[in-house]
Order: C-alpha cells, then sequence, then structure tokens
C-alpha cells in the first residue's frame, strides 16, 4: 500500500531571538525581529503548476518550473520553501521536499529529480505567523477521504482565533500554530450541503471564504489539479500564466499551444520559467488549473460592511453612496506598489516600477526642497527616487553602495556590532558626496532604526545637508492582514510630532508622501477589465481596515 506522503526535509539548526506581539492571539503573533533595519517583511510567495494533457515531463519538469518561480519569489520570503508534487488524478501519493533557508540551496538536483509529477505547488516563507518553527514549512500536506491535499498559503486570516476555536471543537488536531494549516484542515471536511458524486472542491473553497473573509490567497494541489483562490477583498496578489514553448514566449496568445498553466503571487516570475501572463485572478475568483486548461469555478462576493467604511480614498466619481456602504470596495494591499512587489511586476494592469516613479514624482511636487543631488537608499526606492528627480530637475546621484552579500543577523552580539550594522550593509561613495546637499528617497520608514545610521554615515563621507523624503505616508497602525509591521508605539511616525521627526533622525528636513499622494499615484495606472471594482487597503496608514476588527 501507498504511503499517502513523501517528504523529505532539510531541518538544520534554527534559533532565533523573537517577541511575539499582536492582538493577544495565542496562535500567531507578529515576530519581532532584533535585526538591524527593522524593515517591513512580507508574508510568503506561492506557486503553482499543471502541465498541459499531452505535454512529455520530459521536456518540461514540474518541479524544475516551481523551483523556477520560488527563484524569482525569494524577496517575498527568505526562511523557509517547500515544493509538493503530484504524479496523476488517481495517485494516492504526494512528493515532497522543504527545507529552511533559500530556495537555491535548499533544492538540489537531485531533490528535483525525484519530485515527479504533472502538478505541483510551491511556497516561499517568510513567519508573520506561526513563529519559524520547522514544522511551520509549508506547502502543508493533510491526507482526506478522497486522497492528499497540500496547500500553501500568503496572508493572515483575521479570525484566525474564532476559527482554530471551531477546528478544534470538532475534535480535528493541530499541530502547528498556522493560518495555513487550519485552512488545510478546514478544506479536508465536508461541506455544508455535503458530496454526491465525489470530492466538490468548489464548494470547500466557497464554504472556508465565506467563513473568513481576509486576508489569503492560496494555491491547493489535489490528484492532477490545482486551485488558485484569492480572498474577496484581493488583499494579497495572484495572478495566472500560460506556460509556454520557449520559441513562444511574448508571442500571440491565442495561437501557440501551451505546455501548461501557472500561477504565482506575482507576475515577475514568468518570465523566469517561460510563461506569459494571462490575468490576475478575481477578488473572491476560485479558479481550477487542469490538463485541459484553465477554468473560474466561482466568485465569492465580498460580505456586506458591518459598519459605514472609510470613502476619503475611494473613486470620487462613483456616486452610488449606498452601495459603497452595503458592498465594500476591493483592498488590494498598496504596500505591494509601494515596497514588497518586484518592481517588474504587473498589478491592476500597470508595472510596480512605474507605481513608484510616479510616487517620486507626486512626492517632489508635495515635499520639494533646494538641494544638489538626490539619491536613494537601494533599491526598491529607486524608482521613486528618479521620479523625484525627473520632477524636481535635479540630478540623480548614487550615494550608497550596497553590499548584496550580507546575511540577517537576528542578534547583534555587541554595542559596537549594532552601531557598525549600517556600515556593513551599506558603504558611502564619498566623492559624490563631498560637500553637497542630498535628498535621500526611502521608499518607507518603519522604527526609523536604519534612517538615523545612514544619515550619520552620508554626513561621514562629507556631506553637506542631508533631506529624507519618504515615498509613502508615515506608518501608523499595524497590519493583521500578513504584513508585518511593528506594534504602534515601535513605529516611528507615532514617537513624535511630524515636525520633530527631521531633528530626531539627524536629518536636516523629513517629509513624507500623502495618503492621497499614493493613492493618486497607484489609480493613475489602473486598467480594469469587465468594469471590475478597485480599491486599496490603506490601513497601516489611516487605520480604516477593510473588515471589522474584535479587539
Amino acid at each position: 500500500m501507498n504511503t499517502p506522503v513523501c517528504c523529505e526535509d532539510k531541518l538544520g539548526d534554527w534559533s532565533f531571538n523573537s517577541q511575539e506581539t499582536g492582538r493577544g492571539r495565542g496562535d500567531e503573533g507578529r515576530i519581532e525581529d532584533g535585526f538591524a533595519g527593522g524593515e517591513l517583511r512580507e508574508a510568503c510567495g506561492v506557486f503553482g503548476c499543471v502541465l498541459a494533457r499531452d505535454a512529455l515531463e520530459d521536456s518540461v519538469s514540474v518541479a524544475q518550473v516551481i523551483y523556477l518561480g520560488l527563484v524569482a519569489l525569494q524577496h517575498r520570503g527568505q526562511e523557509s520553501a517547500g515544493i509538493v508534487t503530484s504524479e496523476g488524478r488517481d495517485s494516492n501519493r504526494l512528493n515532497c521536499s522543504k527545507g529552511v533557508g533559500l530556495v537555491a540551496s535548499i533544492f538540489t538536483d537531485d531533490k528535483l529529480a525525484k519530485l515527479k509529477g504533472n502538478a505541483g505547488i510551491g511556497h516561499s516563507r517568510y513567519s508573520t505567523a506561526g513563529g519559524r518553527d520547522i514544522s511551520n514549512i509549508q506547502p502543508f500536506v493533510v491526507h482526506t477521504r478522497h486522497g492528499p491535499l497540500a496547500t500553501a498559503h500568503n496572508g493572515e486570516l483575521i479570525n484566525a482565533v474564532d476559527l482554530r476555536k471551531t477546528v478544534l471543537d470538532r475534535g480535528v488536531g493541530l499541530s502547528t500554530q498556522s493560518d495555513s494549516e487550519l485552512i488545510t484542515q478546514m478544506l479536508s471536511q465536508m461541506p455544508p450541503r455535503g458530496e454526491k458524486t465525489g470530492p466538490d472542491w468548489g464548494a470547500r473553497i466557497r464554504h472556508l471564504m465565506e467563513a473568513t473573509p481576509t486576508a489569503y490567497s492560496l494555491v491547493l494541489l489535489h490528484g492532477e489539479k490545482v486551485y488558485g483562490i484569492r480572498d474577496p477583498f484581493g488583499n494579497r496578489p495572484l495572478c495566472i500564466g500560460r506556460l509556454m514553448p520557449v520559441e513562444d514566449i511574448g508571442g500571440n496568445q491565442g495561437s501557440p499551444k501551451p505546455l501548461g498553466w501557472v500561477l504565482s503571487s506575482e507576475s515577475c516570475a514568468f518570465q523566469s520559467v517561460g510563461a506569459t501572463l494571462l490575468r490576475e485572478v478575481y477578488p473572491g475568483e476560485i479558479v481550477e488549473l487542469s490538463p485541459e486548461g484553465v477554468r473560474s469555478l466561482d466568485i465569492v462576493p465580498r460580505p456586506k460592511a458591518a459598519r459605514p467604511i472609510s470613502l476619503a480614498h475611494e473613486d470620487p466619481n462613483h456616486s452610488n453612496h449606498a452601495e459603497l456602504l452595503q458592498a465594500p470596495p476591493p483592498a488590494f494591499c498598496i504596500f505591494e506598489y509601494v515596497y514588497f512587489a518586484r518592481p517588474d511586476s504587473v498589478f491592476e494592469g500597470q508595472q510596480v516600477y512605474s507605481v513608484r516613479r510616479r510616487c517620486g514624482r507626486q512626492l517632489a511636487m508635495e515635499a520639494p526642497v533646494e538641494a544638489d543631488i538626490i539619491s536613494t537608499v537601494p533599491e526598491s526606492a529607486t524608482p521613486a527616487a528618479i521620479g523625484f528627480s525627473q520632477q524636481s530637475g535635479i540630478p540623480y546621484v548614487e550615494v550608497l553602495c550596497k553590499n548584496r552579500y550580507v546575511g540577517r543577523s537576528f542578534i547583534q552580539p555587541d554595542t559596537r556590532s549594532r552601531q557598525l550594522a549600517v556600515a556593513k550593509k551599506f558603504g558611502a561613495l564619498s566623492e559624490n558626496l563631498m560637500g553637497q546637499r542630498v535628498v535621500l528617497v526611502d521608499d518607507s520608514i518603519v522604527r526609523g532604526t536604519t534612517v538615523g545610521p545612514i544619515i550619520r554615515l552620508l554626513r561621514q563621507a562629507g556631506a553637506r545637508e542631508v533631506h529624507i523624503r519618504v515615498a509613502s505616508p508615515p506608518l501608523h497602525y499595524p497590519c493583521y492582514m500578513g504584513i508585518n509591521i511593528p506594534t504602534r508605539g515601535e513605529l516611528l511616525a507615532n514617537k513624535k510630532p511630524p515636525h520633530e521627526l527631521a531633528s530626531f533622525v539627524g536629518a536636516n528636513s523629513l517629509e513624507y508622501l500623502s495618503i492621497d499622494g499614493l493613492v493618486k499615484a497607484v489609480r493613475e495606472g489602473v486598467v480594469t477589465k469587465n468594469n471590475t471594482p478597485t480599491g486599496h487597503c490603506t490601513a497601516c496608514l489611516d487605520g480604516n481596515y477593510p473588515v471589522h476588527l474584535e479587539w
């Protein structure tokens, strides 16, 4: 008899320094790291692939496609990764390999060769929920009455405490503190109306989505099919691509026959695997990838608002005020544009790079400054700095050189090491700085633990003035939807009044992009299909969460 799951783990030494915060949730908390900088951290990257019926495994490997996709999504999670593949419709076995570390260090050629199959899913992880325990490495696999099911998840369930209690009350045991295992166990249960002719995964998924409105993008593997799910608010990204023969990449999507289909958190992964972007998964949509193609199974509507939602940043041309109160708009995380996504990814019909450049132009209009050069904190803020330069007419000049090979250090052993943490990560280009008035554009400031040392580094290298311009609004509120944003008391914008922040970090001036300016820059290039409504979550900026939260 075949065993349902075959997993091979790379489980090495694993130690860290953490402090769980949040809403008093025993099952999940925000992990506050001791690393220098206190950067925002995304939750995860998910990827899925199904080969076409007549695609030959010797010409394209599902495991190799998923591996390359995860490498392209490495920026979304660097702590662990896993791949699970299926060898067909009636297979009672899933092939699985997981490990701690970067994708390229986990999956050797030998491991990938063992991941046979025509369908599979993968996951790269950063732990906002469940901690860094090795048991939390995804994808999760359970054996259901219809065979093994694998799940990979990006996001964080806002009502996980209640859902966890419901599952435990049904007598189902949970082996981890992860939302993703909770999702997997809920999906393995019979849907409320039962199943008459075999598994009804559309009904099971819909039941899950009706039980929790946000925030998640999911890829599921069962048999020879992969399912993609995006929560009704569309808070986390997910897109569909066509896996093409190399000679047909970039050609007419309607004529060449695809080798298969892929799902990814970001479209940036498609070029790496030889795929073309088909479209994004709509908010609330359930899509099925099978050897026959892509099929939309259902679209689960957003729940009606339990209380009036903020309309401050909604489309001013939308005249039906009552409709907005009853059916809140989508709430795509606006920080995907600001920080998380790779600049070559496409969301809502526009490339992330273009949005960041528009943010820089808008920032230059809102917070002009007399200076000699514009520069950036490499690398995600570079498009915004270029936009600031283009709008202001002040030349863009590099002043910081980033060491790409500095690993994350969770515990700095002594005071001097902590003081030198920024100098270890960045080098100053003194010849470009000597006697100059510098505008340093950053994409965001979280705790403010990095910006002060960087300013000192620039002054030591000869800068006459250092002005900070931030291409996003100040962060005032935590995120409960999958982004590692610290508690309110740790956020720099809550520590000092705006007029005191510059002197607090040692700058000559410090200004942020306004919320309205950010929303304008994002929505200027949005291209929607079939009159699909758009909307963006700005909760970490203004406290207007897309759904009511019980505190």
